[in-house]
């Protein structure tokens, strides 16, 4: 740009880990621009892994499925607003938002050869998607266009009520060492089986750490969450449904370990920077793995196959000859098992948990 931009729009709708991700472009544009005004257009659903974000402004929220009146009240607000508008998905809404919103835009684009091809004639710097560069490298190569630096830190929510948390929850720092499950993800396809969970949880429990649980507000996480915890050692705290992310944030970061599935509360735990056991199946974590912390390079951080560690990230794979396929289950849509995350023996993660300990749990 022949001039510094005073009002920068970044476009990231898709789901809580996807806008989690985008944090190290708002910090990298903040950085560059400490002048300008940030804001960030999200689904309202997604909005809170951005509270306490003090790189941005003002967040700006739709909903998934708009109709005219949506339409009527966000088209104003975007129109002509902005210097600068940034697209980070290349589906056909955010980026029809870009193009409404400022004169100049930097966006990922489909590849050539697909529907989408069009698009790269109405940005003046694009980055093809692309299922081998992980998602937080390639929001960040949309910045080779501004030639500013990049900055790879993930930022989670910040909370602002710590010490009321505090007081509601007294184990976060009390001398009792902890450790946060997460067992259900959005889809089915991305379940690890309940039996599994709650072998995994006496066995915890047995090493002396206090099993916390959570889970989103929706019924059918909390019926999943309170299956197992009906089965899982005395003392073991449910805090589905009860914290914000900001505070679910704070919890985590002061837990001993976490350990979830391929889900957006996985990629928060991660921006904490406790050790992280993430259990992936079908996706490829090459593309979506959780991005460790203190990570400083622009070669992907993991490989497509095998258990793998990177800083504080252990990643562990259902082991099968198709993983990762990269599809939605076995039976392809999102309610169905993946056969490959039903087979992961609680084994490989008790094995693993006694590694990273180095056994000083007892």
């Amino acid at each position: 740009m022949k001039t510094k931009p005073k009002r920068i729009l970044v476009i990231a709708m898709r789901f809580l880990g996807d806008v989690l991700l985008t944090t190290p472009l708002i910090h990298s544009l903040k950085l560059a621009y400490p002048e300008a005004q940030i804001d960030v257009l999200v689904y309202a659903n997604t909005a809170a892994m951005l509270d306490g974000n003090c790189d941005i402004d003002q967040i700006i929220t739709t909903i998934n499925r708009p109709k005219f009146v949506d339409y009527r009240r966000l088209i104003p607000l975007l129109f002509r607003s902005y210097d600068l508008a940034i697209v980070t998905q290349s589906g056909d809404r955010p980026f029809l938002y870009g193009l409404l919103a400022a004169s100049t835009r930097v966006a990922v684009v489909p590849q050539k050869n697909t529907t989408g091809w069009w698009k790269r004639y109405f940005v003046q710097h694009w980055f093809e998607f692309d299922v081998n560069v992980h998602t937080v490298l390639q929001h960040l190569k949309l910045l080779d266009g501004l030639n500013i630096k990049k900055h790879f830190a993930l930022i989670p929510p910040q909370c602002n009520d710590t010490e009321q948390l505090l007081k509601q929850y007294p184990f976060i720092n009390s001398n009792r060492e902890y450790v946060v499950l997460h067992p259900h993800p959005q889809w089915t396809y991305k379940q690890w089986r309940v039996e599994a969970w709650i072998e995994l949880g006496h066995y915890l429990h047995e090493l002396g750490l206090t099993l916390i649980l959570s889970c989103g507000p929706a019924q059918q996480e909390l019926d999943y969450v309170a299956a197992i915890q009906r089965l899982l050692p005395e003392g073991t705290i449910n805090l589905v449904g009860q914290v914000s992310l900001a505070q679910l944030a704070t919890i985590i970061s002061k837990a001993k370990l976490y350990i979830g599935p391929d889900t957006g509360i996985t990629h928060l735990a991660a921006a904490t920077g406790i050790p992280v056991i993430a259990l992936f199946g079908p996706t490829n974590p090459v593309k979506w793995a959780p991005f460790p912390v203190a990570y400083q390079s622009e070669l992907n951080p993991f490989n497509k196959v095998g258990d793998q560690q990177v800083n504080n990230v252990y990643l562990i794979q259902g082991e099968s000859g198709c993983v990762p396929c990269g599809l939605e289950g076995c039976d392809r849509h999102q309610q169905s098992r993946s056969q490959c995350l039903d087979t992961l023996a609680p084994s490989q993660i008790k094995n693993l948990v006694w590694e990273l300990f180095d056994k000083k749990l007892n």
